[in-house]
């Protein structure tokens, strides 16, 4: 088991079956599944991509999009707020998966 644990990267990329045991004892055998081939991208798709990205952005004015994006961050952290004044709940960062009461 331990071993399994140690070298679980090399055993996912292999193709080759794996007993896991533990003291003499077989818990399991892990069978890797074929993988489908991974495509990489083509540089040519790539900068078709880019064109595009641009065209659509040619007609924006950067500093019109910073302020929506800085309109719409006050926008959700004044609702955040009111949420945490009608005493519901929110996650605590220091503890993930607690809830503590919200600040009154």
């Amino acid at each position: 088991m331990r071993e399994f644990r140690e070298q679980i990267a090399r055993f996912l990329e292999s193709y080759t079956p794996v007993a896991v045991t533990r003291r003499g004892e077989t818990l399991g055998v892990y069978v890797p599944t074929p993988r489908k081939p991974v495509r990489s991208a083509d540089q040519a798709e790539l900068r078709a991509a880019a064109d595009r990205l641009a065209a659509v952005l040619s007609d924006e004015d950067e500093e019109e999009i910073v302020a929506e994006f800085r309109k719409a961050r006050r926008a959700g952290k004044a609702a955040a707020r009111r949420n945490d004044r009608s005493g519901r709940q929110h996650p605590d960062p220091c503890r993930p998966g607690k809830a503590r009461p919200a600040a009154t």
